[in-house]
């Protein structure tokens, strides 16, 4: 079986399994970035001007020039500078009118010309996407394929999220009528909503609808705190609706929304949601701190979400290998970035292909990594901390590692144009880590996964037919 490699982004430095991690192009962009940007424009000229008149004091100090020598002496200069600069800007219209002639004449790219006449307050950097979820259980909850009203739903609780977290005063106005407009649709839509459910789960999903509506932390009491213009209240309430919005939307989801290429059933595949709970215990003796302040211990647990609606093979395949053992007792390493699995050579798992998911897209691609400067965004993107994605195959690219996994450890600040991983869109990104996001940066190389076990989802893996 191929090995498996991990390129990660170029913040990474080091040696891990004594191969050297490969620079990505974004090295060479945070290099030139180094460089003070120019001044322009009146700062330019500002800072032209303090140049000169420091060397003129310096020359004053030296020489011993009278005051009144210095006036007569510097402004005959200044104004002679400013003479050249003005020609200067001339200069640079008639060069920028030059090129747009050429490049409305001619097919050649106007960024292949030389970028010095290009001024610095006119450039615009591309950010794909501002609504990029920040968290697994955000990006989790926008994954459920539920039906068109609930996503309507949802999209106005979202805003409220959002809304909250303005500094300045807050917009209760605002969130009072996104509640309304959410709670309209559920009252009139009721029938819809419960009518996509299946027969055996339509009980449940009137008590979940019931509490989504009139329940303690449903919607009729949320508007009550927005009226009392309590955050922290609208706050908890608000994730109470979302959590519940996210179980009924589950429970319209019994399966894939699409039909896998016939050349792929051969693979086991996740048809809907899994929990895995990891074990991860401390090699040197040392003992993990929770973050909620209990006892510190030499393990802690580590709880994942495998999301097979977006990523059914990617999901499937790790769902069997957790039943089979695969990870119990596999050590892990560490980067800046990322926490691996270092069990690259074992025999376990398929060779899958690359499974990214695009948002607004219907089904997943395969073998095909996304542009995000195209404006190509993942349902399932990587820039979140505690994202679980598998290595990339060492054979190719296209493919995945039959079973090395890691945890990325998005840090925004390490992050590209709009905020995104320079790796967004490369790899399989299957699932996120919802407990024991605290544990992942204090985990050191050498430390081991004492045990790994599928606590939910067993009933939605689906295995190939042994021939």
């Amino acid at each position: 079986m191929a090995s498996a490699a991990f390129p990660l982004p170029s913040v990474i430095s080091g040696v891990i399994c004594n191969r050297p991690f490969l620079r990505c192009p974004s090295f060479f962009i945070r290099k030139s970035c180094l460089r003070p940007r120019p001044f322009t424009g009146g700062r330019a000229r500002a800072n032209r001007f303090s140049y000169l008149t420091a060397s003129a004091k310096n020359k004053t100090r030296s020489l011993r020039v009278p005051p009144e020598t210095l006036h007569q002496n510097l402004f005959p200069k200044l104004l002679s500078f400013s003479g050249f600069y003005q020609g200067l800007k001339k200069a640079q219209s008639v060069i920028a009118a030059i090129l747009i002639l050429c490049q409305s004449s001619f097919t050649l790219p106007l960024s292949s010309w030389d970028t010095l006449f290009i001024s610095s307050a006119n450039a615009v950097l591309f950010s794909p996407d501002t609504k990029v979820p920040r968290t697994g259980e955000l990006a989790l909850r926008r994954a459920i394929p539920a039906n068109a009203n609930m996503k309507a739903i949802q999209d106005s609780l979202e805003d409220i999220s959002y809304l909250l977290r303005i500094p300045q005063r807050k917009p209760y106005g605002t969130m009072e009528g996104d509640v309304k407009k959410a709670l309209k649709i559920a009252m009139e839509q009721k029938e819809s909503i419960l009518g996509t459910l299946p027969e055996e789960l339509k009980e449940k999903g009137s008590l979940l609808y019931t509490s989504l509506t009139d329940g303690k932390g449903g919607l009729k009491n949320l508007i009550e705190f927005i009226k009392e213009n309590d955050p922290d209240k609208i706050s908890v309430v608000l994730q109470s609706s979302l959590d519940t919005l996210a179980e009924l939307e589950l429970l319209q989801a019994p399966g894939l929304s699409f039909l896998l290429p016939e050349q792929y059933l051969k693979y086991p595949r996740l048809t809907g949601r899994g929990v895995v709970n990891f074990v991860v215990e401390k090699s040197d003796g040392s003992t993990f701190f929770p973050a909620s302040g209990g006892e510190p211990k030499s393990f802690a647990t580590i709880q994942v979400v495998l999301d097979g609606y977006s990523a059914p093979l990617t999901a499937g395949n790790f769902a069997k290998l957790v039943i089979d053992g695969a990870y119990d007792g596999v050590r892990l390493k560490c980067a800046n970035q990322a926490v691996l699995s270092d069990n690259e050579l074992e025999n376990y798992g398929y060779s899958l292909p690359l499974e990214v998911k695009p948002s607004g897209e219907f089904e997943p691609l395969y073998k095909t990594a996304l542009s995000i400067q195209d404006g190509e965004l993942p349902v399932l993107p990587l820039s979140v901390y505690g994202a679980v994605a598998m290595a990339h195959n060492t054979d190719s690219e296209e493919y995945s590692s039959p079973s090395q996994f890691f945890f990325y450890l998005y840090d925004k600040r390490n992050a590209g144009l709009g905020g995104l991983s320079f790796d967004e869109g490369q790899f399989s990104v299957f699932g996120y880590t919802t407990i024991g996001r605290d544990v992942l940066s204090q985990i050191k190389s050498g430390d081991l996964i004492r045990s790994a076990k599928l606590v939910q989802g067993q009933d939605r893996l689906v295995l190939p037919e042994q021939t």
